[in-house]
């Protein structure tokens, strides 16, 4: 007998938990909802829950990089 395929595709998350987010960035979860309380990361809320879109927090690393350097030269 066949197995029966399923017609589409998983659905690919954009966003990020809290936990997710401070192991892609090497910190503690406290640190992100630091972070988060001090608005110094983009993010929104779903009810209680804190989500970041990945495509923003790589963005917010660029501007992070970009700033250290401008910082840097002076």
């Amino acid at each position: 007998m066949e197995m029966i395929k399923p017609q589409f595709e998983p659905i690919k998350r954009s966003t990020l938990t809290v936990h997710e987010v401070a192991e892609y960035l090497g910190v503690s979860p406290d640190k992100i909802y630091m972070m988060v309380r001090e608005k110094a990361i983009p993010c929104f809320r779903i009810g209680s829950r804190i989500l970041l879109k990945k495509a923003a927090i790589d963005s917010w690393i660029e501007k992070q990089i970009e700033e250290s350097m401008t910082a840097d030269e002076y």
